[in-house]
């Protein structure tokens, strides 16, 4: 009831404006936000709610997102629970307009099911490229049937983005190959690389688990600890969403060990980077991980 209330006070908010016979498509992470941009193009304004070092497992709608929402002809979000404080409010704003959760549309026998999840899937698909060109198609579909006169633009639009992204894909499998294989083992501050690691061939260890709400304790910290000493772990790393004290705990207990592990840089995992970061499109969020990871585990 709380947020039937707060929906229905937002249409009473300034909605932004617009005017110009685009399609207004509302999305949520700045990777569905890029998806969006590369299939539309110049026919839609892409809005964007989350942007650079925001962590959507916490992320709350406030007020201003509300009108964004209620004004939206097409409403994009990733799903499979990733923008958890906010499903409620789509599943109405679906009731009554357009809204497409594109991870959603990936066949569940490609998803991962992590056991301590609740028994939910693994939202982070991006991190594998051949799963994230999957979510085109839906997109364009959705868009091809509210703007029929711009469908073959969709079409095109929507291919050419899938072979970019078929191209990164090699790249990443090309670039991952360059380490010898005992160096591959990723440390990060949550287990958001699931699928990175299933695509490309690393071992992937996070002090949290799939979301950033649950806490990590004494024993996860050992337990990293224990396994980077024991593979001679050369580099671990943070995330640009989520606090660097949680990785600065692992380190500190490795010196403790007697073993020196070294912050290897900063991966984008739940949101990409600011403008001019180079990490602030896919795939330029892609290559600097990547880029970023080999570059400190060779």
């Amino acid at each position: 009831m709380f947020w039937i209330l707060i929906l229905l006070g937002a249409l009473g908010c300034d909605a932004p404006e617009r005017g110009d016979g685009r399609i207004e498509v509302v999305c949520t992470t700045g990777m569905v936000a890029d998806l969006a941009r590369n299939i539309g193009g110049d026919r839609i304004a892409v809005v964007g709610m989350m942007g650079p070092g925001v962590d959507p497992h916490y992320y709350k709608a406030s007020q201003g997102d509300l009108a964004k929402l209620t004004a939206a002809d097409l409403i994009l979000f990733n799903g499979l629970f990733l923008e958890g404080k906010m499903e409620d409010i789509f599943a109405k704003m679906a009731r009554s307009k357009q809204v497409l959760a594109v991870a959603e549309q990936i066949p569940e026998e490609r998803l991962l099911r992590p056991p301590e999840f609740e028994g939910n899937f693994d939202p982070h698909i991006w991190f594998d490229v051949s799963l994230w060109a999957q979510t085109i198609e839906p997109v364009v579909a959705r868009l091809s049937a509210l703007d029929p006169d711009g469908a073959a633009v969709y079409r095109q639009n929507g291919t050419r983005y899938r072979e970019r992204l078929d191209a990164l894909h090699q790249w990443v499998v090309e670039q991952v190959e360059l380490l010898p294989e005992a160096s591959r083992v990723l440390i990060t501050a949550h287990d958001a690389f699931g699928y990175f690691g299933r695509a490309y061939g690393v071992d992937v260890v996070g002090l949290q688990g799939i979301s950033t709400v649950a806490d990590y304790g004494v024993n996860d910290v050992t337990r990293l600890v224990d396994l980077i000493v024991e593979r001679q772990v050369k580099a671990i790393f943070v995330e640009s969403s989520v606090p660097v004290r949680s990785i600065e705990a692992v380190r500190e207990g490795c010196l403790d060990r007697g073993f020196q592990v070294e912050i290897g840089g900063t991966l984008y995992s739940d949101a990409m980077g600011a403008a001019g970061s180079g990490a602030d499109t896919y795939v330029g969020m892609v290559e600097s991980n990547v880029n970023t990871i080999v570059g400190a585990l060779r």
